[in-house]
């Protein structure tokens, strides 16, 4: 499911659906799940699109059309279409229920069904096996989350052999596991559902005018004690440790997964091999490092650098560049991340901020150093970090100069 709006993202996704905000240097959000799905050996994936679908609909189709049709392979985009009246989806029970005839297209026995936004790697097969192990009639994919931030998300108490008992979604006082009383079980988005009984209970929803068609508040708590329904715990299978998994729903959470990944050794291995992480790839030239002069130096320290960057003259340190970008001579870049197709002028101090793709930052500004002045220009969310758009600047910097052409020096 990738049709969600991502408002918590604020101007991240005032163009484009939070599962194509680009992350971690040439990737988008929605490449962790569909990848997951792939390495996981499943290989006939719908992703349902919403709102303001379009560099969406653009990355899959250039990235995700190497599956093989005549294998029975696909990654399927299903916009919404109103099928059933003139409504578009109602909530995230509804976007399935819409779409039940395709899913019967391919007979499935049992249906796997993902939010797109979140980013995180997961061997999807032993959740399935543990839902065929159990009888279970719904699975759900459970991390644990400090209670702190457990009203963000649905929580679930479970027994001993992880039957759900009860199941709130973004309680306002969110229930401990026992025994842990700042630690609470929440949901990651993440169902097995066998299609018979998918069908039956979706029809069911649909026809309630009480509903509001969503998993999380209706669908889960409504099958608990009747039907079988199951947690799965996401955790590593030898160590049984909390694995890897980040909703990257506000600016902050956007900007700290972001900058976890320039660690020395971060918790999201994007370097290993046995489990890729598939995407479409821009075609550019290598990542370059211009003039070795005084003051003059290009450089880049505990940082990552995507391909076809130009760093002339600047010091960029514990930062990520996307694809594309260019930081002129004198500017030093502290603790950002820059998206795709950045261009940074001359002179520029630019410090724990996200500059959006596209922006042209012109010479001289400083981000990052007096909130006032970034609040004023641009959004500074509460720890701090200032979010930088293109419409921002129309504003912020009219009538200023055009940093000059990427790489060319004064």
């Amino acid at each position: 499911m990738a049709g969600g709006r991502g408002e918590r993202l604020r101007q991240l996704t005032a163009h484009r659906a939070k599962p194509a905000t680009p992350f971690g240097g040439k990737y988008r959000i929605i490449d962790f799940t569909l990848s997951n799905c792939v390495n996981s050996g499943i290989r006939q994936i719908l992703v349902l699109t919403q709102y303001k679908a379009h560099s969406l609909i653009q990355h899959v189709q250039r990235g995700w059309g190497y599956l093989r049709g005549e294998l029975g392979e696909f990654v399927q985009l299903v916009p919404a279409q109103q099928k059933l009246g003139d409504m578009w989806y109602r909530g995230t029970a509804d976007a399935v229920y819409q779409n039940l005839d395709i899913i019967d297209e391919y007979n499935p026995e049992l249906v796997l069904i993902l939010a797109g936004d979140h980013v995180y790697k997961m061997d999807y097969g032993p959740m399935i096996a543990f839902h065929v192990e159990h009888g279970a009639d719904i699975t759900v994919g459970m991390i644990q989350v400090p209670v702190s931030q457990a009203h963000e998300f649905g929580v679930a108490t479970v027994d001993a052999e992880q039957r759900v008992l009860r199941f709130t979604e973004k309680p306002a006082n969110p229930e401990p596991m026992p025994g842990r009383p700042d630690v609470a079980l929440a949901s990651m988005g993440i169902y097995v559902i066998g299609r018979d009984f998918l069908k039956e209970v979706l029809a069911r929803d649909a026809g309630d005018l009480r509903s509001a068609h969503d998993f999380g508040r209706n669908i889960i708590p409504g099958a608990i004690g009747d039907q079988r329904v199951f947690a799965y715990p996401f955790q590593n299978i030898a160590t049984e440790a909390q694995a890897y998994w980040r909703d990257v729903g506000t600016v902050d959470a956007f900007y700290e997964a972001n900058m976890e990944l320039v660690f020395v050794s971060p918790e999201l291995n994007l370097y290993d091999a046995s489990w890729p992480i598939w995407t479409y790839q821009e075609q550019v030239p290598c990542a370059k490092f211009v003039l070795d002069e005084e003051g003059r130096r290009g450089y880049a320290v505990n940082s990552m650098v995507a391909g076809g960057c130009i760093v002339s003259g600047a010091v960029v340190r514990e930062s990520l560049l996307f694809v594309n970008v260019s930081v002129d001579e004198r500017s030093e870049v502290y603790r950002s991340v820059l998206l795709p197709d950045v261009a940074v002028g001359r002179g520029c101090r630019i410090a724990r901020a996200v500059i959006d793709e596209g922006c042209v930052i012109p010479d001289g500004t400083v981000i990052g150093e007096d909130r006032a002045a970034d609040a004023a220009r641009f959004h500074v969310t509460p720890a701090g970090i200032v979010l930088v758009t293109p419409d921002m600047l129309v504003g912020a910097v009219t009538g200023a100069p055009r940093p000059a052409p990427r790489g060319q020096p004064a």
